[in-house]
């Protein structure tokens, strides 16, 4: 495993995080086993929400924290503010009324990292930053970023921050990868992926903001289960709405790229599709869904695959020839 600085955090985070939505009581000693299996392997952040499984998800990690002892080895990237019951929730009410609930689940008194789901535009930035701070400052979070915010608004808050002496937002949670997004999954889906993004992803190199980056694989796009062209395979594999988010001409022979360089360098290509997120020169930690020790063991590996410049510029389809 190799590890990088997230502001505000106590200790290095792991550079892959293990997305834990699938994690729930359900099955709970498989996902335990799998937690364990992560852990072992070098993993420390852990990516939660207070919607996911209408709760089931943080009292099951939340389990396997206090079962195993480890509090004190894991980073909890806690997330809340999503949309619920027909209306925005990113506000400082609903927002402090989540965290507590997600302490409760949890069985903690802190929360490493609390990354607000979704944004609301509509509520003053400089509210959100100020509550962000109140609780930071009760020790009830370390760091807190926004999921599927835009860079305007993460620069709005952290310009405010800094006018008040407030801790600003320490991470950003967008979706990026090698594909790039041609339609949104869902209504404020952020993606940084693609050249009309290059102005967001400079941004991020000179903010200090870390990333935490979700869908390296591009909802699957990557699997490997499918090629350039086969299209059917292709809408066999993946969920509708990530075909409509990926599915181009140019993601095709992206996709053609991956496989040509996974056959060479003896990888994957979801080995190449999270190499090229984790080569890229930002403070990025990717994350990822494994579903088996084996799984994790095979995003492992994506640490030690080298991309020159060259080489992402090939991939992305910035260069036609290496």
């Amino acid at each position: 495993m190799k590890y990088g600085t997230i502001p505000g955090l106590r200790f290095p985070a792991s550079r892959i995080a293990h997305g834990t939505i699938m994690v729930e009581s359900n099955e709970w000693d498989k996902w335990a086993k799998l937690l364990d299996a992560t852990l072992e392997g070098g993993c420390n952040l852990y990516d939660t929400a207070w919607i996911y499984g209408g709760g089931d998800n943080e009292r099951s990690v939340g389990r396997w924290i206090n079962s195993r002892g480890v509090r004190n080895q894991v980073l909890i990237l806690a997330k809340g503010a999503h949309p619920s019951e027909g209306r925005n929730q990113c506000n400082p009410e609903d927002i402090t009324r989540e965290m507590n609930e997600s302490l409760e689940r949890f069985g903690t008194d802190y929360l490493d990292l609390y990354v607000l789901h979704r944004d609301d535009p509509a509520v003053p930035v400089g509210e959100i930053v100020g509550v962000l701070n109140e609780h930071k400052q009760a020790g009830r979070i370390d760091a807190f970023g926004g999921s599927n915010w835009t860079v305007k608004r993460l620069r709005e808050a952290n310009e405010y921050a800094a006018k008040h002496g407030l801790t600003p937002f320490a991470v950003s949670s967008p979706q990026y990868s090698l594909a790039r997004a041609v339609k949104p999954m869902w209504d404020g889906c952020i993606s940084i992926s693609g050249p009309e993004n290059a102005a967001d992803r400079e941004w991020y190199a000179t903010s200090g903001v870390a990333l935490v980056t979700w869908s390296s694989v591009a909802r699957g796009f990557f699997c490997g289960k499918f090629g350039k062209g086969e299209v059917d395979k292709m809408n066999a594999v993946m969920e509708s709405d990530a075909v409509e988010g990926f599915y181009s001409e140019d993601n095709m022979e992206r996709l053609g790229r991956a496989l040509i360089m996974a056959k060479e360098r003896g990888s994957t290509v979801p080995q190449i599709a999270l190499a090229y997120v984790l080569n890229t020169p930002l403070n990025i930690f990717a994350l990822v869904g494994p579903m088996s020790p084996d799984e994790f063991k095979q995003n492992l590996a994506a640490l030690e695959v080298e991309l020159t410049p060259n080489d992402m510029a090939w991939l992305s389809l910035e260069r036609a020839e290496r």
